[in-house]
C-alpha cells in the first residue's frame, strides 16, 4: 500500500487548512471528475465508521475523507485512524487536520511514521511573515507587490489572512498586476492612518510633489489634518530614534530598544540616507509647530500642513 495520498495538515490558520484541503481535492477531481468528499469531525466520527468510510466501493469512483480537529478524537479514534494509515487504501485520498501540540500527538506521530505528506498551516504573527503572505498573495492572483506596497496593505487591511487574500485578489484584478503604494491607497481609501503615515514617508524622504499629492488626497477624501500631524510626528520621531540609537545595538536588541519592529527599523534607516542630525532636529520642530497649528493655532490646517511638508523636505535637503 503507498502512502502518497495520506496528508497531514497541521496548524490552526483556517485559510490556509483550507487551502490545504482544497489543493488535495482539486487533485483527485484532476485525476477522477466523479468524487466524493467526505468531512467528519471527532462528534460526527463514530467508532467503527472510519471502516466503512474506507472499504472497497461497489460503484468505483474516487473518494477524500477528511478528519478535522484530529487532536479532539479520542484514544480508540485516534488508534483506528493510526492503523489505518499504516496500511492505507491506494484509491482514497486521506487528510487528517491536526491543531498542533502536545494533545492527540500519539496521531501526529503515527501518520507522520506512515509517511504521510505533512503541511504546516501555522498562525502568522511576525510582521515579516504577513509581509511575505502578501507578496506570495499577490504573485499567485498573477501580480506583483514591493515590500513597501505590501506594508502599506497589510496596515491597510488589518492581519486577518482571509481578507487579506481577498483584498491581494481584488487588487490585481483592478489594477492589472503591478501594485504600488499608490495603487494600494486609492484602493483603501477610507482608511485614515495608511494616508497619513504615506504623506509622512514621502515627506522624509524629500519627495515633495508626491507628499503634497497625497496630502490634497488625503484631505478630499475626509482624512482629519490632526490624523496627518500625528503621522509626521510619528515618522520624524522614527527617524531621530533610529539615528540616534547605539551603534553597537543590532537585530532582536535593537528592536526591543527602540520599541519597533525590525521591518520598520530597516525602513527607516533608509528613510534616515541624506537626513543630518540637525535637521532631524529641525523637523522635529516643525511638526511641534504645526502640530499647535493644526489643533486650533492656525486659521488654515491645509496650508499649515502643506508648509509643514516643504519645511521637512527642506530640512533634509539642509536647508
Amino acid at each position: 500500500m503507498s502512502s502518497e495520498r495520506l496528508t497531514l495538515v497541521v496548524g490552526d490558520e483556517e485559510l490556509l487548512v483550507d487551502r490545504a484541503i482544497g489543493d488535495v481535492v482539486a487533485a483527485a477531481r484532476a485525476r477522477e471528475a466523479d468524487v466524493e468528499v467526505h468531512e467528519l469531525t471527532p462528534a460526527s466520527l463514530a467508532p467503527g465508521a472510519l471502516a466503512e468510510l474506507t472499504s472497497p466501493s461497489l460503484f468505483g469512483g474516487g473518494r477524500v475523507v477528511v478528519l478535522r480537529s484530529a487532536q479532539d478524537f479520542g484514544k480508540d479514534l485516534a488508534a483506528e485512524i493510526g492503523r489505518y494509515a499504516a496500511n492505507p487504501a491506494d484509491d482514497i485520498d486521506f487528510v487528517v487536520v491536526h491543531a498542533g501540540g502536545a494533545k492527540g500527538k500519539a496521531l501526529l506521530d503515527a501518520l507522520t511514521k506512515a509517511g504521510a505528506r505533512k503541511i504546516t498551516c501555522q498562525k502568522i504573527t511576525r510582521p515579516g511573515d504577513r509581509v511575505g503572505f502578501v507578496r506570495a498573495e499577490i504573485r499567485r492572483a498573477g501580480g506583483s507587490i514591493g515590500e513597501d506596497a505590501a506594508r502599506t496593505l497589510l496596515d491597510a487591511v488589518g492581519t486577518d489572512l482571509r481578507e487579506l487574500a481577498s483584498a491581494c485578489s481584488q487588487l490585481v484584478a483592478d489594477t492589472g498586476g503591478k501594485i504600488t503604494d499608490e495603487a494600494v491607497g486609492r484602493y483603501h481609501r477610507g482608511r485614515a492612518e495608511v494616508s497619513g503615515f504615506t504623506v509622512a514617508d514621502r515627506a522624509v524622504e524629500g519627495k515633495l510633489a508626491e507628499a503634497l499629492e497625497q496630502l490634497r488626497w488625503a484631505l478630499a477624501t475626509g482624512v482629519a489634518p490632526v490624523l496627518i500631524t500625528s503621522a509626521l510626528a510619528q515618522g520624524v520621531r522614527s527617524l531621530a530614534k533610529v539615528g540616534g540609537a547605539p551603534r553597537g545595538l543590532r537585530g532582536a536588541g535593537l528592536a526591543k530598544e527602540l520599541g519597533m519592529p525590525p521591518w520598520k527599523i530597516d525602513r527607516v534607516r533608509a528613510q534616515l540616507r541624506g537626513w543630518e542630525p540637525a535637521g532631524v532636529a529641525r523637523a522635529l520642530q516643525v511638526v511641534a509647530e504645526t502640530d499647535a497649528q493644526v489643533k486650533g493655532g492656525g486659521a488654515d490646517p491645509a496650508y499649515a500642513l502643506e508648509k509643514a511638508i516643504a519645511q521637512i523636505v527642506a530640512a533634509r535637503a539642509g536647508r
